[in-house]
């Protein structure tokens, strides 16, 4: 499987505490952090929850 790079591109403040939850669990901290995740169901389901704040890439 390939890897998928996620980016934290807009703030978390005013968020419901799930969403706070979702992006900490992600690894992300904050605004344009980056992490590496293996491309599996868990990781989309998590980055479904918070698409609308951050931006997804393949990496390779």
């Amino acid at each position: 499987m390939a890897d998928l790079k996620v980016t934290l591109t807009h703030s978390v403040i005013g968020r419901p505490q799930k969403q706070r939850e979702v992006v900490k669990a992600l690894g992300l901290g904050r605004i344009n952090s980056s992490v590496v995740l293996p491309d599996n169901a868990a990781t989309r389901g998590a980055i479904a929850k918070i698409n609308h704040l951050v931006a997804v890439e393949l990496a390779n």
